[in-house]
């Protein structure tokens, strides 16, 4: 191979590796925004015409109730179930759930009159749970600013107990085994359970007992309600 030939062989692989990049970026442009992509996932079919754009797809016209039709029969026949449906004059909107699948999957379409389009939204949208951690209610809650703390402050007004075990049990289930750093360590006794509370600087908290690992958000009504400070 001579050295003309060589040349025109590299140049040619040049241009297909920045065709091939010029590609790639226009494809991930394309989905920019997109939490779940239908192309990507064979039971999640795509509407006919609809055309991706960053954050949605969209098609010509007002057909959000054929698209809606057309969802409604083809998620069931992959195997997926509805948990919410709404049709109105100009959206709809649609929430599934199937095994294996972690979080919900909502299906929302929109007629834009200005542009005389069909906007049409995929989203998976994550599920959290919360776990009851406190049945009965104490005739009153005991609160140890930190573990060494021998005395404690004693909560004994209803509602103020009553709304502390509503904040805790409501607090989201923290899957990891982990809890990340936090400055103060606080410890609520509801008697038959004791929590302890990992917070500070305005993260986080994190709620640890025998029955688990919670994180709510350090809402100032949780640090009136304990006497804790941020």
């Amino acid at each position: 191979m001579n050295k003309k030939s060589l040349l025109l062989y590299g140049l040619i692989v040049v241009l297909i590796i920045i065709g091939w990049y010029a590609y790639q970026k226009n494809t991930d442009d394309t989905y920019t925004g997109m939490s779940i992509i239908p192309e990507q996932h064979k039971d999640i079919p795509l509407f006919k015409g609809l055309k991706p754009r960053q954050h949605d797809y969209v098609i010509s016209g007002k057909v959000h109730k054929q698209i809606y039709d057309y969802y409604v029969e083809e998620l069931e026949k992959h195997g997926w179930t509805p948990r919410y449906k709404q049709l109105e004059e100009n959206y709809f909107v649609t929430k599934w759930q199937k095994e294996n699948f972690k979080g919900e999957l909502q299906v929302s379409a929109q007629y834009n009159k200005f542009e005389e389009e069909t906007e049409v939204i995929f989203d998976k949208i994550p599920l959290y749970k919360s776990t009851p951690w406190i049945e009965d209610l104490p005739k009153s809650i005991c609160i140890y600013e930190n573990l060494n703390q021998e005395g404690c402050l004693e909560i004994g007004e209803k509602s103020k107990v009553e709304e502390v075990k509503t904040l805790i049990n409501k607090a989201i289930d923290w899957e990891k085994d982990e809890i990340p750093y936090r400055e103060k360590t606080s410890v609520i006794d509801f008697g038959d359970t004791k929590i302890k509370v990992h917070y500070g600087n305005n993260k986080e908290i994190y709620l640890e007992s025998n029955k688990g690992i919670k994180i709510m958000k350090p809402e100032r009504e949780f640090f009136e309600l304990t006497n804790l400070s941020k």
